[in-house]
């Protein structure tokens, strides 16, 4: 009897099982037996954010962002306008110096959907404590953020798209200096009527990745 047809059914068995014990895990993050978890498979799929992972737990403790459909109440402070425009698949980081506990209003809104990821990193600690709010794709959005440290606040946005975005950024607050982190470089940016405020810095701080999910 020819063994043809036991290899071509070995051969497809081994295919299903290469399917579900590696491929779905990896690609998917769907790990029916539970081996992908084991042998770390399922990260490639869901890579772990641990700056998303710090966020949420700390806006479980205390109110960092709260989102709004609508305009809201300006804050006190100043009040900042910038427009950025970004080409296809360029990423751009905006940060505000802020002190801990005062509020800044905000509102950003782009001509298409973008990939944007709120962060800020604290000057006591760096990037290594570095916490994310939200981490998601938008083409607008209305908030308060109120600091949970002092440092550098802002966002990431990235461009996945095929056509230019204009992005602007209306926000009134306590903030006393920003910085652009683009492709080429570190940009500071004057804040018009801007009163004196933390001094410190984010030790070998740079326009993060664009994995932002």
């Amino acid at each position: 009897m020819s063994k043809g047809p036991y290899i071509a059914a070995g051969v497809a068995a081994a295919g299903a099982a290469l399917a579900v014990f590696v491929i779905l895990p990896a690609e998917t993050g769907y790990d029916p037996t539970g081996v992908g978890a084991a042998l770390g498979l399922t990260e490639i799929a869901e890579p772990t954010n641990l700056e998303l992972e710090r966020g949420m737990a700390r806006m479980e403790q205390q109110e960092v962002l709260a989102l709004s459909d609508t305009a809201l109440p300006a804050s006190d402070g100043i009040t900042d306008v910038w427009e950025y425009e970004l080409l296809p698949f360029e990423s751009v980081e905006f940060k505000y110096t802020m002190p801990e506990g005062q509020p800044m209003t905000f509102h950003w809104q782009g001509s298409g959907t973008l990939a944007y990821d709120m962060h800020a990193h604290p000057f006591d600690g760096g990037e290594e404590v570095t916490e994310s709010y939200g981490v998601d794709e938008a083409q607008e959005m209305h908030g308060r953020y109120t600091p949970a440290f002092t440092g550098i606040h802002g966002w990431f946005w990235e461009n996945r798209s095929m056509d230019n975005v204009t992005l602007r950024l209306e926000a009134s607050g306590p903030m006393s200096a920003a910085t652009v982190f683009t492709a080429s470089g570190e940009i500071d940016r004057p804040l018009e009527g801007a009163a004196e405020g933390p001094e410190g810095s984010v030790a070998g701080h740079a326009m993060q990745s664009g994995e932002t999910d």
